[in-house]
């Protein structure tokens, strides 16, 4: 598993998770990594972090620290359950699809780790842009099908 942060601009780092990431570990993940990503991206504290609403995520201990320390962004509250509108889901999914199109295929669990973060690294300059930039359509989407399924 991994977690991974990424702004319309710049790719953060891909963090390789050896185990299940409960709360604790996604707070130290939190602590070691997000609010550098952000202040260095976001300098002039315009940024938003958004997050896929797992149950780490969700926790008790990375909802205070995120009120705690998010001063320099702010914290997007996404409704929980809804990956048609979450761009996150369509960066997966694409690092998934580079990572099978690697010849040859990652075999072993260090070879997908390896394939990932190379793929990581390989996503052209502004890629990220066009995702983010669809969020108006998607919200619109929702709100035309009044919270049901949507074509994202």
């Amino acid at each position: 598993m991994v977690w991974d942060v990424y702004s319309c601009r710049d790719m953060g780092p891909l963090i390789h998770l050896e185990t299940t990431l409960t709360g604790d570990r996604y707070l130290s993940i939190l602590s070691d990594h997000l609010r550098s990503f952000m202040s260095i991206v976001h300098s002039h504290g315009l940024g938003q972090f958004q997050q896929d609403n797992a149950a780490s995520q969700a926790s008790r201990v990375a909802t205070k620290w995120l009120q705690e320390h998010s001063s320099g962004f702010r914290h997007f509250h996404w409704p929980p359950k809804s990956p048609e509108i979450n761009v996150i889901e369509d960066i997966r999914d694409a690092l998934l699809h580079a990572v099978e199109k690697r010849s040859p295929p990652p075999r072993t669990p260090m070879d997908l780790l390896t394939a990932l973060q190379d793929s990581w690294c390989e996503f052209p300059p502004g890629y990220l842009q066009t995702p983010v930039e669809s969020m108006p359509r998607r919200f619109a989407s929702l709100l035309r099908a009044r919270g049901g399924p949507t074509r994202y």
